[in-house]
């Protein structure tokens, strides 16, 4: 059984990471450029419940992928969005139910979001040569 838990769920929690904002310029005009991570749980119970007296071998294997939103707004009113998805996601396991492990998940999670930060500049620092390509591209269909 795999249960999705969309990042909102885990209001307060410290993974969704503060937005990473640049400018850049682009044929003479500033773009404002915003990155967001939005993290998105799965997980799915493993393992069987043990017979009385023995150890469960019950666990709740998660994996947390992290997604990065661009959006660039170019001062000539282009808006340019994207999402981009990560490679390796996180991931991690906890004993026992699924159901009854969503807050230690979370709080997990939430350890891991150095990381997500990490990944988010890392994706912000890859993008900028396809970011430029998209804003030729609007600039270019603008002027046809």
């Amino acid at each position: 059984m795999i249960v999705s838990i969309v990042a909102g769920l885990m209001l307060g929690s410290p993974v969704a990471a503060e937005p990473h904002r640049v400018q850049l310029d682009h044929r003479g005009q500033r773009v404002d450029v915003t990155y967001r991570s939005d993290v998105d749980v799965t997980h799915k119970q493993v393992g069987a419940v043990g017979a009385p007296g023995r150890p469960s071998a019950l666990r709740c294997a998660w994996t947390a992928s992290v997604n990065v939103h661009r959006e660039a707004r170019h001062a000539a009113g282009h808006v340019v969005a994207r999402t981009i998805s990560s490679e390796a996601p996180l991931t991690g396991s906890r004993p026992g139910w699924c159901a009854t492990q969503g807050d230690a998940i979370a709080q997990d999670v939430a350890a891991k979001s150095g990381r997500v930060r990490d990944h988010l500049l890392a994706v912000a620092a890859r993008d900028q040569d396809a970011l430029v390509a998209e804003l030729d591209a609007a600039h270019d269909t603008s002027r046809s």
